[in-house]
């Protein structure tokens, strides 16, 4: 039955994707900004609600008191695509930092470009960290909140893939709060697995970061946040899906 409630989910996802794409690269042509809302009020809705009803996947979201919709700049951990397609339906407008080559896939990497993703280009250095603070302030000028991966990519639970300053970059250069945010996702849908279990999703908002740290004891402390968050989620995953045991990686 996972099996089969996987299939059919993914399908129904990937043709969501696809067709949003498509709409994307179209009516982006005409106007940018109807993008947004027909993402974050359509196609991602339509696939959360698929997701619970087919793969019986459910999201809670906790720490909502430390959610905003603009001027912030968030930290999470990335477990899967998961949170790459749901976190825009809880925080509109929202914008991700992402490596440039995915801008390349036809449909996807343009709807990406339409909606008003950050590229960046992990080869050019110091030109790179120039032209994420430049678009990463015409983002926060336009009150879209932005969110980065600090792993620099996808991870498997119980894995740290060492944290990268980028985030700090423009943190401290725009003056805007650091949120940090644990999640379990990759107990649900793991990386490179066509699986989607069943069981509660949890993403945490935290408390912002406290800005009178220097960049080492800065990224020490949020890493140290949000690992010592995920692994509670992760324990308390476990104990409600004794299944999920197996998903997660022992060092």
């Amino acid at each position: 039955m996972l099996y089969l409630r996987s299939f059919i989910f993914n399908i129904v996802c990937y043709s969501t994707l696809a067709v949003g794409c498509l709409t994307t690269s179209i009516v982006g042509l005409v106007n940018r900004k109807a993008t947004v809302p027909m993402w974050n009020k359509c196609f991602m809705p339509f696939i959360l609600w698929n997701l619970k009803l087919i793969a019986g996947m459910e999201i809670e979201i906790r720490g909502k008191e430390y959610m905003k919709q603009e001027g912030v700049l968030y930290a999470s951990k990335h477990e899967s695509a998961l949170e790459t397609y749901c976190l825009s339906s809880y925080i509109t407008k929202l914008v991700f930092v992402l490596k440039k080559e995915l801008t390349y896939i036809p449909l996807f990497g343009w709807a990406q470009y339409f909606y008003g993703m950050i590229p960046v280009n992990r080869s050019a250095g110091g030109a790179a960290m120039k032209n994420m603070l430049k678009a990463a302030k015409n983002r926060l000028d336009d009150k879209r909140p932005i969110i980065i991966f600090p792993e620099g990519t996808r991870v498997k639970p119980g894995t740290i893939n060492g944290y990268k300053p980028g985030l700090l970059f423009i943190a401290q250069n725009l003056n805007v709060p650091v949120i940090p945010v644990a999640l379990n996702t990759g107990l649900f849908w793991q990386k490179n697995s066509f699986l989607r279990h069943p069981g509660k999703v949890i993403i945490e908002f935290m408390e912002p970061m406290p800005t009178d740290l220097d960049k080492k004891d800065f990224m020490a402390e949020l890493q140290k946040r949000i690992e010592n968050k995920c692994a509670e989620l992760n324990a308390e995953t476990i104990k409600n899906y004794p299944q999920a045991a197996k998903l997660l990686v022992k060092e």
